[in-house]
């Protein structure tokens, strides 16, 4: 008989009551996640994350005591296995970057119809990376009035297989989807990805796709 499968735990941290309840209601219906606490500030949140070193953390953006973004960047240092989604009524490209670039390995809207929230958390635990395609534009247009210069300056020799490995996982594919496209083992994916992060000094596969795009390794048409 096979193991049962491990629960996707989750911290939830927002200042409004009411919206924290609401989420934690809808996703304790699901069998495969699990809520493990609740955080009504950034500093709360990062404690939390200590303590109960979630999967991942729903991180609200505008948090009392310490904002979102910085929380996201402590929790990235101080809890590497612990993953943050910003969920957010902010979408525009100055906080999408921002968080991102503080650690965060995906950006979701509030406005998300529940259904979709829960497929994002069921995609992002099989190694989706959670950038919707609108939220995407708006990050590539911030990378587009990045300075070239840190294009220029970070010359990577990716292969070409590499290139389209990561591509496909700027189009939001999981290892078994990116497996079947090219026609290999999931393991040599894997292993693809191992060295894909290496060679852009990158620690996950959303700040690998956010390279790949500044770097022009990959296009927006790619992302799609």
């Amino acid at each position: 008989m096979a193991a049962p499968k491990k629960k996707l735990t989750v911290l939830i941290a927002d200042d409004q009551t009411l919206f924290r309840e609401g989420i934690k209601d809808l996703l304790e219906n699901e069998k495969t996640i699990s809520v493990v606490g609740e955080a009504a500030d950034g500093q709360e949140a990062v404690r939390l994350a200590k303590k109960l070193k979630p999967n991942v953390i729903l991180m609200d953006i505008k948090l009392p005591h310490m904002d979102g973004v910085t929380a996201t960047r402590m929790v990235r240092t101080e809890c590497p296995d612990t993953n943050v989604l910003i969920l957010s009524s902010f979408e525009d490209e100055a906080h999408v970057m921002e968080s991102i670039q503080a650690g965060a390995n995906g950006y979701l809207s509030k406005m998300l119809p529940a259904s979709e929230l829960v497929n994002a958390l069921k995609t992002f635990a099989n190694e989706g990376v959670m950038i919707p395609q609108p939220v995407m534009g708006k990050l590539i247009q911030g990378l587009r009035q990045m300075s070239s210069s840190t294009a220029e300056a970070t010359l990577v020799a990716l292969t070409k297989t590499e290139i389209k490995v990561l591509a496909l996982l700027g189009r939001g594919m999981s290892n078994k989807e990116i497996a079947a496209e090219l026609g290999c083992s999931v393991k040599t994916i894997k292993n693809h990805l191992n060295s894909i992060f290496q060679k852009l000094d990158v620690s996950n596969r959303t700040e690998a796709v956010v390279k790949g795009i500044e770097i022009g390794l990959i296009s927006a048409e790619d992302s799609r």
